[in-house]
């Protein structure tokens, strides 16, 4: 076998599948991205999370299994010591693993002595107005039409800064001092969890001013009636209260996260610059892939939800360029892949044989261009039954009231109405099929209704496609309700 491949693992947070250049966003500017794509790597324009919020996403691609089979479903339940995460079994396989950024993914209290050789902190801190979140002047007043919008807009750097000095770029940069100081008796893992384009939208030159609003593509409208649709999307729609907001006004939102988009971009490519200085980039695996989307003003709201699965939230970036002794044919593929395919992808590079059961598949024969399919079908899931409490992540304290930021979303979780009802979707090329507990059920024709916004699930015209999904959903979960450990036990 060939010298372990070094790995970086790429993931910014909430980035839409949609903005990129490659994939034909006019208004995308992902120069780094694009050009990787063109020469060296492949991009999955039809990949899907597993769940439309972080750390259940998270959980999924670092184990390969779906939320469902050990109930990671809110922002609250992490993997427990004994579940399988990627991380950690690339340090057990004698990776030096450097972790850069958020968590989201194992319980904080466990500590990361586990998962990783180095949980950077870095030596300078970020000045406290970099924390939008924190530092929330730009919402204005509460009766206003910005509180919940997320709408910073331009970040104003120190004159003394080349950027706006925040987390990511202090991340970022830490990474780049490990690759140059990487041990050379060691395969290394670089996993950077970047927060951009994360809402508050905010971003500093140059990347603000680069984004040429008249090319951005029409939004989805808001429903006029929300006839079909889930009740916690009309739920935060009249909560968020950004009916009056004109398209420019609009326009100037979506362009800030194009615009973080792009320094993204940028950052991922310093990055790529220094392993080719430190002369390892020919030996690197490097993923690109976000953890799940965001509405960014389709449907007339922002962030995202729980439990509705429409592809502004479920779609999202995949780009993987291999070591250089892999076979590729670079390009951008149409296969429906899913994030869990990640911690596949990983195990055939390392021929390593998993010690627990999976749900991934390798992505490496469709980067070698021997097939252009991959899976039938993509799922996503979300949400709870009545009386799960535990599940209203009533830990999000400063949420549960209105002068919380995510409250429009995050109040109605906690409602023993519809809203949070438990969902999980079943998408094929052509078609999606969402399955809701507690209210009506939907269905879309993908192909004249790429915007999902007329639903289905009562024409007697789809009644046929409505069959076969709903059968394609049932083996879906008798295939994955569970998993069996490798290891048994003495009886006697």
């Amino acid at each position: 076998m060939e010298k372990k491949p070094h790995i970086v693992i790429f993931n910014p947070d909430q980035w839409r599948g949609d903005v990129l250049g490659h994939v034909g966003n006019a208004a995308a500017v992902t120069p780094v991205l694009d050009r990787l794509v063109e020469i060296e790597a492949v991009s999955f324009r039809s990949a899907f999370c597993q769940n439309p919020v972080c750390t259940p996403s998270r959980c999924s691609f670092m184990s390969g299994w779906y939320p469902h089979v050990r109930g990671h479903r809110t922002m609250f339940h992490m993997m427990q010591p004994d579940e399988p995460v990627l991380l950690r079994t690339l340090k057990e396989q004698g990776y030096s693993v450097w972790w850069g950024g958020k968590n989201d993914l194992v319980p904080a209290e466990n500590g990361y002595d586990a998962y990783c050789d180095i949980k950077y902190k870095p030596e300078k801190q970020p000045r406290p107005e970099t924390n939008l979140h924190g530092y929330d002047q730009w919402r204005g007043e509460p009766e206003g039409d910005n509180y919940y919008s997320f709408y910073a807009g331009k970040l104003e750097k120190d004159p003394a800064e080349e950027a706006y000095y925040d987390n990511d770029w202090a991340n970022v940069l830490g990474a780049i001092e490990f690759i140059k100081n990487a041990p050379e008796d060691q395969p290394i893992c670089l996993y950077l969890p970047l927060l951009y384009p994360h809402p508050p939208y905010g971003v500093e030159e140059p990347w603000f001013s680069q984004i040429d609003r008249e090319k951005l593509p029409p939004r989805i409208p808001a429903p006029d009636n929300w006839e079909g649709k889930p009740s916690l999307l009309k739920g935060i729609y009249e909560r968020q209260n950004l009916q009056r907001w004109t398209e420019e006004r609009w326009d100037e939102l979506r362009a800030t996260y194009y615009g973080m988009c792009s320094r993204v971009d940028h950052q991922f490519g310093l990055l790529l610059d220094a392993l080719k200085k430190a002369g390892i980039y020919d030996e690197t695996a490097v993923f690109f892939f976000s953890d799940h989307g965001d509405f960014t003003g389709d449907y007339g709201i922002v962030e995202k939800t729980q439990n509705t699965f429409e592809d502004t939230l479920t779609r999202v970036p995949f780009v993987i360029k291999p070591p250089k002794h892999i076979p590729i044919v670079p390009g951008v593929s149409d296969a429906l892949v899913e994030l869990i395919d990640f911690p596949a992808t990983v195990e055939a590079l390392l021929d390593l044989k998993p010690e627990h059961t999976h749900f991934g598949r390798s992505l490496l024969p469709l980067l070698a261009g021997e097939t252009d399919e991959h899976r039938d079908a993509v799922f996503c899931e979300g949400g709870r039954i009545h009386g799960e409490i535990h599940c209203m992540e009533k830990d999000s304290v400063t949420q549960t009231t209105p002068t919380g930021l995510y409250w429009p979303r995050v109040g109605l979780q906690q409602s023993e109405e519809a809203e949070h009802t438990k969902a999980v979707m079943c998408r094929t090329k052509t078609h999606k099929y969402v399955r809701r507990l507690y209210e009506s059920d939907e269905l879309y024709d993908l192909q004249s209704d790429p915007g999902e916004t007329v639903n289905r699930i009562n024409d007697p015209s789809f009644a046929g496609v409505l069959a076969e999904l709903k059968d394609r959903m049932l083996t879906f979960y008798q295939e994955t309700a569970d998993v069996v450990p490798h290891k048994t036990n003495h009886r006697f």
